[in-house]
């Protein structure tokens, strides 16, 4: 049996980051969802600084990014990562509202992983959220690692 690893959820939104709780939580699709609240928190956590600095060692599955957030957007957050070689392989999907076409463009030429656009309605929304998290949580094998 695999083991449930961890999740990073990166959403300014308190509605977006309790649907998507709760859709992981019903599919049981992670042992822990660390929710980071913008990018700034994003890149603590992932670098072990200020209040997570003491966090749980090793890295995440999957990272849910948000792209529109306050003080660091995912865009930044995701160039900061694939120009780190310790960060640059964690998988990461942009799950986010933009159905922008700058915002696509610029997320695959960084290298995100996937870009999964939120759906309105609360049963599509679950749904997207159980989709992504099988994937990435239980069927995808994660880049072998040491450290972190």
């Amino acid at each position: 049996m695999k083991t449930l690893k961890r999740i990073l959820l990166v959403e300014d939104s308190l509605k977006d980051i309790d649907l998507t709780l709760a859709a992981l939580e019903e599919y049981n699709l992670a042992n822990e969802v660390v929710v980071a609240r913008d990018g700034v928190e994003a890149l603590d956590y992932l670098y072990a600084r200020g209040k997570f600095a003491d966090r749980e060692p090793g890295f995440p599955v999957v990272i849910l990014l948000d792209i529109k957030m306050p003080r660091l957007n995912g865009l930044e957050v995701l160039r900061q990562m694939k120009s780190d070689p310790v960060l640059k392989t964690l998988p990461v999907v942009m799950l986010t509202s933009s159905r922008e076409e700058p915002d696509l463009a610029a997320s695959y030429e960084l290298g995100v992983n996937a870009y999964v656009v939120k759906p309105v309605d609360f049963g599509r929304f679950v749904d997207a959220v159980k989709h992504v998290g099988v994937f990435w949580a239980v069927l995808n094998e994660p880049p072998p690692r040491d450290h972190g």
